[in-house]
C-alpha cells in the first residue's frame, strides 16, 4: 500500500490504493459469488428480505483483496421465482478510475488527513447485494472531517457513506 504510485501526489480528487470485498443475498433461492477465486455470499437455501430496512448502514467488507483486481466476480443464483440465472461483474471495469466515492467536501476535510492520503491511499470496500433479479454494486470509504458528525460526540470525525456504482436487473 505504501509507495502506491497513484499518478499524483495532489490526493485530490481521493483515490483508493486498496479495497476489499463482500457480498450479500436476499430473496434469493441460492446464490454464490466467486470473487478473486474466494466465494462470497453463499446461499445454498431460500433467503428471504433482510432482517432490517437499515441493513446497509453498517455493512463492511470482509475480504481483503489488495491493490490489483482479479478477474470479474462469477455471479450464479436463481431468483425468488425460481429463475436460475448467472452474471459477470468486472469490478475493475466499474471502478478503473479509482476514485473515491464520497459525499464529503474538499473544505470538510482535515488538511493533514488529505496530505497523508497522497503517500497512504484510502482503503475502500466493495459490496455487491444480490436482491433477486438485480445485483448492486457499492463503495464505502471513511473519509475523515473536521466537524463531528453526531454532534458532541468527537469520536463522529468522519463519514463512511454507502455509494451506488452500478446496478443491474436480469
Amino acid at each position: 500500500m505504501f509507495g502506491l504510485n497513484l499518478g499524483s501526489k495532489d490526493p485530490w480528487p481521493l483515490k483508493f490504493g486498496t479495497h476489499s470485498f463482500g457480498a450479500r443475498a436476499y430473496n434469493v433461492q441460492r446464490c454464490t459469488v466467486i470473487y478473486d477465486r474466494h466465494e462470497h455470499g453463499i446461499r445454498e437455501q431460500p433467503v428471504g428480505p433482510p432482517e432490517s430496512s437499515d441493513w446497509r448502514s453498517n455493512w463492511n467488507a470482509g475480504y481483503g483483496v489488495g491493490t490489483g483486481f482479479p478477474p470479474a466476480a462469477q455471479v450464479s443464483w436463481i431468483s425468488a421465482d425460481g429463475t436460475p440465472l448467472d452474471a459477470e461483474v468486472d469490478i475493475a471495469k466499474l471502478i478503473k478510475d479509482r476514485l473515491v466515492r464520497h459525499n464529503v467536501p474538499k473544505d470538510d476535510i482535515p488538511e493533514g488527513w488529505l496530505a497523508a492520503k497522497a503517500v497512504n491511499p484510502v482503503p475502500i470496500d466493495v459490496l455487491m447485494e444480490i436482491n433477486d433479479r438485480t445485483i448492486t454494486v457499492y463503495t464505502r470509504a471513511l473519509v475523515a472531517t473536521k466537524e463531528p458528525q453526531i454532534p458532541g460526540n468527537p469520536r463522529s470525525m468522519g463519514r463512511r457513506d454507502l455509494i451506488e456504482v452500478w446496478t443491474h436487473t436480469y
